[in-house]
């Protein structure tokens, strides 16, 4: 379970997309950011889980939060994973809305500093932070191994921030 509470400035990061164009955090500031670490792409419950934020598209729009969706894997891994992602968005939709990020290398040092990174699998826990326009963290919401996240109550945080 990460260690970060509600108040306290989200770790500061800069890392690679699934399209390894680089990002840091401070890029995000001034809207409402959704930090979802997953332990390995192309799993069944995380493939779900991003498959149904993918599908509720214009409902992320809506809220004006970016959304990054945190593992392990090396950027190439997650530009395969991303195209497969894509293949299921709805109609009129032709990229994903939100992005991949590698916490590949150093391995796990994102996972690390957010204080969910599993250290006997190396792979996140399904852990999601919402931070601020100011990216303070206002909300952790951890799920247990092999459980998706709710996501109706995810939206709903956000959209309360924006």
């Amino acid at each position: 379970m990460s260690h970060l509470l509600p108040g306290q400035p989200a770790p500061r990061f800069t890392a690679r997309t699934q399209h390894g164009e680089t990002l840091t955090l401070e890029e995000l500031a001034g809207r409402p950011v959704l930090v979802m670490f997953y332990p390995y792409a192309f799993s069944r419950v995380c493939t779900s889980e991003l498959q149904a934020m993918a599908a509720r598209a214009p409902e992320v729009r809506d809220s004006g939060a970016e959304v990054l969706a945190v593992s392990c894997d090396a950027v190439h891994t997650l530009r395969a994973y991303g195209a497969e992602l894509s293949s299921g968005l709805p109609a009129g939709e032709v990229e994903l809305p939100f992005r991949l990020i590698s916490d590949f290398w150093p391995h796990g040092e994102l996972a690390q500093a957010y204080g969910v990174l599993n250290s006997a699998t190396g792979a996140p826990e399904r852990t999601s932070i919402i931070l601020d326009a100011q990216l303070l963290v206002r909300h952790v919401i951890a799920s247990p191994a092999g459980q998706a996240r709710d996501l109706e109550q995810t939206l709903q945080l956000l959209r309360g921030l924006s």
